[in-house]
């Protein structure tokens, strides 16, 4: 008989690429805690389903947790009464199943395993780090897709960019707008992710270069928009491990961020360029936007080297495989 996992919680972009590579290994896949019988459970982030991961629990069944952040700025920026107690009820799911369900914790990162043991003390479990990782196969420099001969194009993905997150759009305009500052050659902004009609019109206000919206898209869209940029700007401030980053990696397009999260564990070997923040960024002080931009030059006029060195980064360490033995091993199927 096969081994059989419940998946819980998480994105359903994560949950479609986990199924497909397990299933792949011989490893049946489900995603209700009632679809019983299942060996293991992998719980992804948190979840309401307490209940049920106790009942599993109590018959002997591994369950497995996998963490990336902790929400954090919603106390640091006004996000809403809603946006603030639905990112204080995720914490208190995420701590109570690390703290008193899982059998193991698998973190997305080293500043991930960091970043919780600094805030709430070392789990009460086995724990281990597991890098994300993405299909090689599927994001990859070669298809339809290749960067503008005329002008420059820098592209932001991320899967919202509103509940706090308004940040990183606003420092990707002054990035922008900075880049123009010191080239002669024009840039254009391309924004990938789920934005409010308000805060477009306000980012077109205020944007010094050309915007293309193209707001959410299929994954399957994904490779040819990656392929089709300069650089990626990674606007998230302390990112676990962004897929975003991974898959633009994959297809050969290089990243330029400020040096926070985990970003430091992904982004090296010219990769891209990350550069100090200049403050706090915890504390959401003023950034080195200039700084950043000089950054963004250097990967502008050396394409080829940041394109083939992030497409190498990501075959050593990115690959879908890599990351599926490393749940395994947590699972100790292997």
């Amino acid at each position: 008989m096969l081994p059989r996992l419940a998946g819980v919680g998480g994105m359903v972009s994560f949950q479609a690429k986990m199924r497909g590579a397990l299933e792949r290994r011989g490893v049946e896949v489900c995603f209700s805690l009632e679809d019983r019988p299942y060996d293991a459970v992998l719980v992804v982030g948190g979840t309401r389903k307490l209940a049920g991961l106790w009942a599993a629990r109590r018959r002997g069944i591994p369950v497995i947790q996998r963490l990336d952040g902790i929400n954090w700025i919603h106390r640091k920026r006004r996000t809403g009464l809603r946006h603030f107690l639905r990112a204080e009820l995720s914490n208190l799911l995420l701590i109570t199943t690390r703290d008193r369900i899982a059998t193991g914790v698998v973190y997305q990162s080293e500043f991930a395993k960091d970043w919780w043991e600094r805030v709430h003390g070392e789990a009460p479990v086995e724990s281990r780090v597991v890098l994300n990782g993405v299909d090689l196969n599927f994001y990859t420099p070669h298809g339809s897709g290749s960067p503008p001969l005329d002008h420059d194009r820098m592209l932001v993905v991320e899967g919202t960019l509103g509940g706090g997150y308004e940040l990183g759009l606003e420092y990707a305009l002054r990035l922008a707008g900075r880049i123009q500052d010191l080239r002669e050659r024009k840039l254009e902004l391309v924004i990938v992710g789920r934005t409010g009609a308000k805060l477009r019109a306000e980012a077109e206000r205020q944007s010094q270069v050309p915007i293309v919206w193209r707001g959410q898209v299929a994954p399957e869209a994904i490779p040819e928009i990656d392929r089709s940029a300069h650089f990626l700007y990674a606007a998230d401030l302390h990112p676990a491990c962004p897929n975003a980053v991974l898959e633009a990696m994959a297809c050969g397009t290089p990243v330029v961020a400020f040096d926070t999260g985990a970003l430091s564990e992904i982004v090296v070997h010219s990769a891209g360029e990350l550069v100090p923040y200049g403050g706090d960024p915890w504390n959401l002080d003023p950034p080195d936007i200039s700084g950043l931009a000089w950054a963004a030059l250097k990967v502008l006029d050396n394409q080829r080297i940041y394109r083939t060195s992030a497409r190498s980064r990501a075959e050593a360490e990115f690959g879908l495989e890599r990351m599926l033995a490393g749940y395994l091993s947590a699972l100790e199927w292997i």
